[in-house]
């Protein structure tokens, strides 16, 4: 069976898009610890606020269903740890905060990230250079 031009292309152009989603979807997964870490180092955060700071960050699209089961596994890590505080506005808060383990570690992914960083610019830079 032969396929037309028109429904070829279609599905080229819909595998190219499940190939880009599914990359972009790796992408923000394994950007995820790292944006979290980052989010409370140096201070004290409610579960929420994270959520709600994270979300303001472009093509991260993340929820609270995301965020609480990467912060029980990064605190039986011993990355981060927890305190329960009263709330005014309710029931009691649990805040997130760096232990000194994990702002070891992440001290160990910002000097990676920076390194890859550096080379993904540096390799995008030559294409675009090359193409000019």
């Amino acid at each position: 069976m032969a396929l037309t031009g028109t429904l070829l292309c279609y599905i080229l152009i819909f595998m190219d898009d499940r190939f880009f989603d599914n990359w972009a979807t790796q992408v923000r997964k394994g950007m995820l610890e790292f944006c979290i870490l980052n989010t409370i180092r140096g201070k004290s955060l409610y579960g929420y606020d994270i959520v709600r700071t994270l979300r303001d960050i472009d093509g991260l699209v993340i929820g609270e269903g995301t965020i609480y089961p990467i912060l029980s596994r990064l605190k039986r890590e011993g990355l981060v740890g927890t305190t329960i505080k009263e709330s005014r506005e309710g029931p009691p808060r649990k805040y997130y905060e760096l232990t000194d383990s994990g702002q070891a570690m992440l001290n160990k992914m910002i000097a990676y990230w920076r390194i890859i960083k550096i080379g993904t610019e540096t390799v995008i830079k030559e294409q675009n250079n090359e193409g000019t």
